[in-house]
């Protein structure tokens, strides 16, 4: 069976966003993202392998979105600077693309290297301007992993509606942000630095 003309990954990885974006990620069938297509479901798989390879397709995207926004937002920044525009970036890619945002942690059965490298260059962009706290290897790693706990836990409790007070929620962000900006220099003064 040929492909449909006009059909395309990209197309598909579009609409399929575009649904997710709307009702969320387990929204997602080839049944319904063929249905916007106004195509058959048999048609889907001339360009992806099923579910999983359409949920893969939609990982890799946002991850390299996300990773797109947060290096713009690095650039020409250091230290506490570059993580608040990285940290704005980050909430900023979940706000407009939450759908996509969600499909960055779906889990490949088997190795996928593209995946791999997408997730380790973002991964070292958030290390690179840690680095410039002068932590220790293993401070570097709890760094980040406080960092990424930070982000996703703000923005998954605000998509979920999870703040109902009347209270700005972006201030609240940026007192976060200075909060672990504050537990930074913590970590440094408690002598989990480079010696």
């Amino acid at each position: 069976m040929s492909p449909r003309i006009g059909l395309t990954l990209d197309l598909i990885v579009k609409t399929a966003t575009e649904i997710a974006d709307e009702h969320g990620i387990q929204y997602i069938t080839l049944a319904v993202v063929a249905k916007k297509l106004n195509v058959r479901s048999p048609s889907l798989y001339n360009h992806v392998d099923g579910l999983p390879g359409l949920r893969r397709a939609m990982a890799l995207k946002g991850l390299e979105q996300l990773r797109e926004m947060t290096m713009q937002a690095a650039v020409g920044r250091s230290r506490d600077t570059a993580i608040r525009e990285v940290a704005r970036a980050y909430l900023q890619f979940v706000r407009t693309q939450p759908g996509l945002y969600e499909a960055t942690f779906y889990q490949p059965e088997q190795d996928d290297e593209p995946l791999h490298n997408v997730s380790n260059q973002l991964l070292e962009l958030w290390f690179q301007i840690l680095r410039e706290f002068e932590l220790t290897d293993d401070g570097l790693v709890h760094a980040a992993r406080g960092l990424r706990s930070v982000l996703h836990g703000f923005s998954s409790l605000e998509r979920n509606q999870g703040f109902g007070l009347n209270v700005d929620v972006d201030t609240s962000f940026e007192m976060i942000i200075t909060a672990y900006l504050h537990g930074l220099q913590q970590l440094k003064t408690n002598n989990i630095s480079k010696n």
